[in-house]
This record gives structure tokens, sequence and C-alpha cells, in this order.
């Protein structure tokens, strides 16, 4: 039987909302884009309103998993490709994240070891935007998170072959199967569970990084730290500019 399927409505989104932030620009940033990164992650985390202790601090609704970040990786052949990550770490080389080093995102950076990330906090009318090199990280770090992990997470780990295809029941079958193997029962948290080779941290070194904040008539602030080429990779120096919005 044929049936006549309808081809897809176009679809248009009219109006926008009004952003409205305080004054930012190149002369009241941090010179490490690091620092700055920490300081409006600490503000989305919070439920007031102002940065500065000085100020009254006012009741507001505070950004819902600000660690959560776009991460954009790119394969051999060069198709992007993005996805929602969680930010678990940033230290003074840069953002670190954590999966399975046979799954698409991994793959593409061993092939590709470029990444972008984009935090954006809807809340707060910001956007954070960093695009870099990346290393796997230390396997004494990536064992020391893993082991901090709930204990159903450290088995999800052992069970999933992330970005691969897989039966209607199978993935259930493969954490029963992991339980049993490490002697997890009923999610009670066993001893120890050793982290699968197969699965650590990636760190983005940042080239740059960009602060967005909002403002009326689509007038926004945008400061971009750039890396300078000939500065040191543990002490890297940056030139801090304005962009247009």
């Amino acid at each position: 039987m044929n049936l006549e399927v309808p081809p897809p409505s176009t679809l248009k989104v009219e109006g926008h909302n009004q952003y409205q932030t305080p004054p930012f620009g190149p002369s009241s940033v941090h010179p490490n884009p690091i620092v700055q990164f920490e300081l409006w992650f600490k503000y989305a985390r919070s439920d007031t309103s102002h940065e500065q202790e000085s100020q009254p601090l006012q009741p507001r609704t505070r950004v819902l998993e600000p660690e959560a970040m776009s991460l954009s990786t790119v394969s051999a052949s060069g198709m992007p490709s993005s996805r929602m990550v969680l930010l678990k770490e940033v230290d003074s080389r840069g953002f670190v994240f954590f999966t399975n080093y046979t799954s698409r995102k991994s793959q593409e950076l061993l092939a590709n070891p470029h990444a972008a990330l984009c935090f954006y906090w809807r809340e707060i009318h910001r956007q954070v935007r960093v695009t870099g090199t990346v290393e796997r990280l230390e396997e004494e770090s990536s064992n020391e998170y893993y082991q901090s992990r709930p204990i159903n997470s450290r088995v999800g780990a052992w069970a999933s072959p992330q970005s691969q295809p897989i039966g209607e029941d199978e993935l259930h079958q493969r954490v029963k199967d992991i339980e049993e193997r490490f002697g997890v029962k009923d999610g009670v948290n066993v001893p120890y569970i050793p982290k699968p080779e197969f699965w650590g941290g990636w760190r983005v070194i940042p080239e740059e990084v960009e602060f967005w904040s909002g403002k009326p008539s689509r007038l926004h602030d945008r400061v971009r730290y750039k890396r300078r080429d000939a500065s040191a990779p543990d002490a890297p120096e940056w030139i801090i500019e304005r962009l247009a919005p």
C-alpha cells in the first residue's frame, strides 16, 4: 500500500526576546580567560543578581545545569557533529569532560584533535564559546573521577558500547552481566570496580575563548581572548578584544 506523505511545512520563528545584562567589556575582564570563566560560572550557579559582593544581593532564578555544554567535533572527512556533555573540571590548562574512548566523539577527536565548546546560560543572558586543541586526560585523574561516580554509572560505563547500534533489550542484559561480573546487587556499592580502559577524560585546551553578554536590540557585548602564538603552553598570554555584535 502506498501512502501519500505530506511534505514538511515551513517553520518560521518570529519575534524575539530583548536581553539586558550589566556593562561588560575588555576593560572589566580578568586577564586570564580561565579565571573569567570561573567568575561567570559561579555567578550562573548562584541565585542572586549581583556579582560584586559590595552590591546588595537580589534573588533571581539560577541557571539549571550551567555545566551543560555543546561539544562539537569534526571527523577525518570534515563532517562536523555536536552533542551536549557535562563539564566536570576546569583547571589551569583547560576544560575537562569524560566519555567512552570508542564513542563517535572520541574517534573524531583522535582523528582531528580539535574541538569547540559552547555554554548557553539563558536565565542570565550569557554565553561562553571555547575553541582549541584536545588531549586525553591523565590516567590517574580519569581513574580518580571514575571511582567517585555512583555505582550504577560505573556499571553503565562498562555495559554501554557507546554510539554503536544495539538491540532493544541488549543494554539491559549487558548491565545485568556487568553487575554479576563485579558482584553488584540491587545497586549496592561494592569495594572496587576498575575503570574500563576504553573510558576516561578529555581536556580542551583553549586557543580562543569568547564571552557573550546579551543586550537590547541585538547590540550584544562580545569579548574574545585569543592565545598569542609565541606564548608558552603552560603560561599562555592572551590578546583581549571587543568584537562587533
